[in-house]
Parts: structure tokens; sequence; C-alpha cells
């Protein structure tokens, strides 16, 4: 029992010198570390989603041409009809005749006789029950009952963040371009360190935030059946959400900034009125979930409204600077910009999945408990992993291996929130071929998983010795704000603006959203993983640091060429939001008069 005792307290002896002692790391097999096995795989997945999309819009391209091919036949033999003798044609009437008389016995496809199809009756035999024959929805009256008001916010929030995204991203576009041309201009307020600060705001807070805030609105109201409870604070906030994008961008522009707060480069009065447009906005949504007509709050609201107070308490936190000082900014720094990017738009962009996926399909979540599962574990595991951002730093040793550990857990979350949409969408996958919208809401889901294990694979010490400080860091970034966030936003206005208007974008220009956009997108973070891993294994050689500038030459072309396509695919968009919306105010005639939601 002694000598148990002692060897108890001495396991308790060496914990802290385990967290706290900083283990040498070498590169040696470096390809055969977990990360970067881990990395390979996942994007892999996204390959194999890409090829299946790619091929069953093909498939459905082909069947497309064979239709027509049999119409064109069709009119060639009524030509040939016409043509032909009365004799001839009497004869063909007789054989149409005995078709037409003709019946089925009822036992050909039942009991112990082999199916047999003579006629030709037959095109498709099927034997799984849950995968409905006809699951489309039918043309809804939803416009007619969504109230005006909540239609013009909605659109209005959309419509001012498509316009940050074109102008966000143009900026993006040319300071990919400076990669390649460092001396393209020789203006201070063009500079990359002042230009670079106002893509990301203009597309977090401009872009991102406004198109989430509009499509909840929508949500808030239909999951609470209830009407907003003030839509004038709506539109305060709208005001001034889009000033603090504005005086902003103008603020970091002309070199007045916060400092080196990634992500909060804004100063503390332009970021007050995008704090208050959010205290707004969460108060607006509380009241109308608390005054809702139906018992239930529907999981997007649990989503929606923490993500409004984490969101409020962090722009707090990350603005306050009595404790910022030294290692605390530092601290602060690391929570700051993950709490932004995980409790704010990743919290809240599943909320809106959680309703326009299965409302897309027409059919529930596939699990309530599932989606409980996750928002919980997303409130537990996210709030603690900022730190990882800061591996090797001076930080506590204890303190990055707790923000290892809890990225780790954020498998759990990641998991069962991909398995709910993969499941809602399973019986549904003919849409792939029909429309647009379930390839946004799919590949926004293989990003959320690919994306989100290969941050938990990067927090281990290995990969962030290798990867941190890198360009696949920005390669991280893209695949989660671009290809979860962005593409979750898309699928979900692509869901329900034609809904509200009455008017539905041509399937090739949300094609040609689509594609330009995941290609694009694809070759923007390939081309940055791959150099930002010679990079980091060129500093960690103790190469000289201009040879890992030259040596990322030819993936920064990659990265402009992606960055590009884009640029484009945000330009189709555009056009399609706004033919979707053309018209759209003209007051409705006297026979569609507009509902209001009632008990």
């Amino acid at each position: 029992m002694r000598n148990f005792k002692i060897g108890i307290l001495f396991i308790l002896m060496a914990i802290p010198n385990l967290l706290s002692a900083q283990e040498k790391i070498t590169t040696d097999n470096w390809l055969s570390s977990p990360g970067i096995i881990g990395t390979f795989i996942l994007i892999a997945i996204v390959m194999i989603v890409a090829i299946i999309i790619l091929f069953v819009k093909l498939n459905g391209y082909i069947d497309t041409m064979k239709r027509r091919q049999l119409d064109k036949n069709r009119m060639a033999f009524d030509d040939e009809l016409v043509a032909m003798e009365g004799s001839d044609i009497d004869a063909i009437l007789e054989k149409r005749k005995a078709a037409l008389s003709y019946k089925l016995k009822g036992n050909e496809l039942s009991g112990d006789n082999r199916a047999i199809d003579d006629k030709g009756l037959i095109q498709r035999v099927e034997k799984d029950p849950n995968n409905a024959f006809f699951d489309e929805k039918k043309k809804t009256s939803l416009s007619l009952e969504t109230p005006q008001e909540l239609k013009k916010i909605v659109i209005y929030y959309i419509g001012a963040a498509a316009l940050w995204l074109v102008l966000g991203t143009l900026i993006g576009q040319y300071l990919g371009m400076k990669f390649l041309w460092p001396e393209m201009d020789h203006q201070a307020w063009l500079s990359f360190g002042r230009l670079r600060p106002v893509h990301t705001n203009m597309v977090f807070w401009g872009w991102s935030s406004l198109a989430m805030i509009g499509l909840g609105y929508f949500v808030i109201a239909r999951t609470s059946n209830n009407k907003i409870y003030n839509y004038n604070w709506a539109w305060y906030a709208w005001g001034l959400i889009n000033a603090t994008v504005f005086i902003g961008s103008l603020c970091l522009m002309a070199g007045i900034n916060n400092g080196g707060g990634e992500y909060r480069e804004y100063i503390w009065p332009v970021m007050l009125m995008f704090a208050i447009g959010l205290i707004l906005t969460f108060y607006n949504f509380y009241k109308t979930v608390a005054t809702r007509k139906i018992s239930e709050i529907y999981i997007s609201n649990w989503f929606i409204l923490a993500s409004l107070i984490w969101t409020i308490v962090l722009a707090i936190i990350g603005y306050l600077p009595f404790y910022q000082d030294g290692l605390g900014e530092t601290v602060i720094q690391g929570y700051y910009m993950h709490q932004g990017v995980g409790m704010w738009f990743m919290t809240f962009t599943l909320g809106l999945v959680y309703y326009y996926l299965p409302s897309a399909l027409n059919k529930p979540i596939y699990s309530y408990s599932l989606g409980v599962l996750a928002f919980w574990t997303q409130m537990l595991f996210y709030t603690m992993i900022g730190t990882h951002h800061f591996v090797f730093s001076p930080l506590p040793w204890w303190l990055q291996t707790i923000a290892i550990v809890f990225s780790a857990g954020m498998v759990i979350p990641v998991v069962a929130g991909t398995t709910n949409f993969l499941m809602t969408m399973k019986g549904s996958w003919s849409h792939i071929s029909k429309s647009y919208v379930l390839p946004f809401f799919l590949v926004g889901t293989i990003f959320y998983f690919v994306g989100s294990m290969q941050g938990s694979v990067q927090a281990f010490r290995f990969t962030n010795f290798v990867w941190h400080f890198t360009d696949f860091n920005v390669a991280h970034s893209h695949m989660t704000m671009y290809g979860i966030i962005a593409f979750f936003l898309w699928a979900s206005i692509y869901a329900i603006l034609p809904k509200l208007t009455g008017r539905e974008p041509a399937q090739v220009f949300v094609g040609a959203h689509f594609w330009l956009a995941f290609i694009g997108l694809f070759a923007y973070m390939m081309s940055l993983m791959a150099g930002g891993t010679y990079k980091g294994l060129s500093w960690i050689d103790g190469d000289p640091f201009i040879e890992s500038v030259i040596l990322m030459k030819p993936y920064w072309v990659w990265r402009a060429v992606g960055g590009s396509l884009m640029f484009v695919s945000h330009l189709v968009f555009a056009y399609n939001f706004y033919y979707m919306v053309k018209g759209y105010t003209k007051k409705p005639s006297a026979t569609q008069k507009v509902e209001e939601i009632t008990v």
C-alpha cells in the first residue's frame, strides 16, 4: 500500500513537468506525421465529392440531350405521318387501337412469376421504400405568407452583403496580384499592410455578417410562427453595420487602426457601432422568439441566439484595454480571433443550415438529438481553443496543451453536425441533377467536416511547427470561411429568395457561380497548402528567409488564378441576386393580398 501511494505521488509530481516540458521537435519522416497524413486524407475527400458532383451533373446533361433527341425524333415522325398515304395511316391507327385496348392482368410484377415487360411500360425498378420517386416540393405560397416588411429586410440585408462581397474580394484579388507584382503601386493607402485588413474585415463584417443576419430574420420569424418584434430595429442595425464597414475601411486605408489585433483592426469607436447593431439584432431576435406562437424553440434559434450572445461578449472582451498588456494581449487575441470565426460565423451559419437544408428538401432534420449534441459540445470545446495559434510561444505550456486538447474535442460537434446534414440529404440525391441548391449545401457540409477536422490536426504541435506563420494558414482560413460559411450562405440564399420573390435564376448561371467558386477555392487552397509546407520546411532547415519567398512564386501564381475564378463567381452571384429581386417592390395585386403570419 505504501508503494502504491508513493507511485501515485510520483505521477502527480510528474504531470506538471509533462505539461511544462517542451519536447524536441524534428522533421525526420515528416510525411508520416498523423497530422500530415490526416490532412492528405481530408483533401482527398473534397476531390472525391467534387468528382461525384461533376459526374452527376454530366449524367443529367446527357439525359437532357437524350430527351431533346427523342423530341426531335417525334417531330420527324409527325412530319412522316403528314407525308403518308391514307392506307398506311389506317394501318397505323389499327395498331394503336389494339395497343390502347391492352390491359394488364395484375400479376406481371407480383407472385413467383418472373417480371416480364414486353410492352416496355417499366422505366425503373426501386426496392428502397425510403427513397421516394417524387420528393420535390410543389410551388408554395411562401411569398404570400411572408409579410412585405420581412421580405424587404431579408433582401436588403443580402443585397448589402453581396455588394461588400464583390468589393471586398476585388480588394483581395488586387492583393493577390501584389504577390506577383509587388511594385504595382506606390500609394501608402494601397499598400498591402493597409488593404489586407480592409479585405478581411469587409468580407467578415460586411458580407458574411449581413447575409447571416438577413437570412436569420426569416428563420426566427418562420420557426416562431411570429412577426418580427420590431422592424425599425432591424433597419437601425442594418445602417449601423454598413456604417461600420464603410467608415472602418476608410480609417484602415488612412492608417488609423487598432494595432496588431487580427480581425479587430477597426478602432473602438467604429466597432462600437457594430456592437450596438448586434445588441439591437439580439434583442429583436430574442423578443420574437420569446413571444412565439408555438411552445417549442427550434434548434436553429439555439444556435442563432447563442452566437449573438457570444459575439457581444467577445466584442467587449476584445476591445477593453486594461488587461491586455504584454502576453495578456496575445491570449486575448487568440480568444477573439478564434471565437469570432467559431462562435459568430460558424455557430450562426449552422443555425441557418438547420432550417434551410431540410426546408429545401421538404423533409425534417434527421436528428434533433444530434443537433442538441452538436450545439452543447460546440459551446464547450470551441471556447478554449484560441491559444493553439500560439503554440511554441512564451505563453504557458499548459495553456497551449489545453487548447490542443479542446481542438481535438471539436471532433464531436463536427461529426455530429456532418452526420445530421448528410443523413438529412439521404434519399434526395436526385436534387443534385435538378438544381444547384443541394450541391452548395453538400460542398459546405464536406468543407465543414474537412476544414474543421484539418483545423484540429493542425493544432497538434508537430503540424503547428511546420505550418504556422506560413501561407498554409491562409489556405486553411479560406477553406473554412469560404468553403463552409460562404457556400452555406449561398445555398440558403438560392433556397429562399426565389420563394420570396417568385423569380428563379437560370440554372446555367447558378452552375457557373458554383463551379467557378469551387474550382477557384480548390486551386487557391491547394497551391497555398503545398507552398506553405515547403516554406515551413525551408525555415526549419535554416535556409535564408528570402529563399522561402522565392520558392513561393509559382504557388502565388496559382493563388492568383484561383482568386480570379472566385472573384468572377461573385460577379455571377451578384447578377443572380439582381435577377431574383428585380421588381420585388411591386405591390401585390388585389387577388394576391399579403397575409401576415397568424396563430
